[in-house]
């Protein structure tokens, strides 16, 4: 993005802002996009929370967690973003994929 990024905003005859209506546009994108990985994920967690029960595997594996942990939050500190949100947001997605292979554990 451009150095007059923070110039003041300029409406049209809408008394919409051009810019701002632009950023949220991408933000949008973006948020789906994000919707869309997750849904991807997940649908591969389920198959393997469904390997995990047919084979009699437990549902969390704490040292592959503490990796994937750790490589994300490098991933996060290159990509100039907080890697202590990254870990809690790896960490919400973790937990709710434990979950979901102990509810396909006890449902096997």
């Amino acid at each position: 993005m451009s150095e007059d990024l923070h110039a003041s905003p300029e409406t049209g005859a809408s008394g919409v802002d051009p810019r701002l209506t632009a950023y949220r546009q991408s933000i949008d994108n973006i948020d789906a996009a994000l919707i869309h990985l997750l849904a991807e994920r997940f649908k591969i967690t389920q198959a393997v929370g469904e390997y995990k029960a047919a084979h009699d595997l437990p549902p969390a594996d704490p040292s592959r967690e503490d990796r994937q942990i750790a490589r994300l939050r490098a991933l996060a500190s290159a990509a100039q973003l907080d890697p202590e949100f990254s870990e809690k947001f790896l960490r919400f997605v973790i937990d709710e994929v434990i979950h979901h292979h102990e509810q396909i554990r006890d449902d096997a």
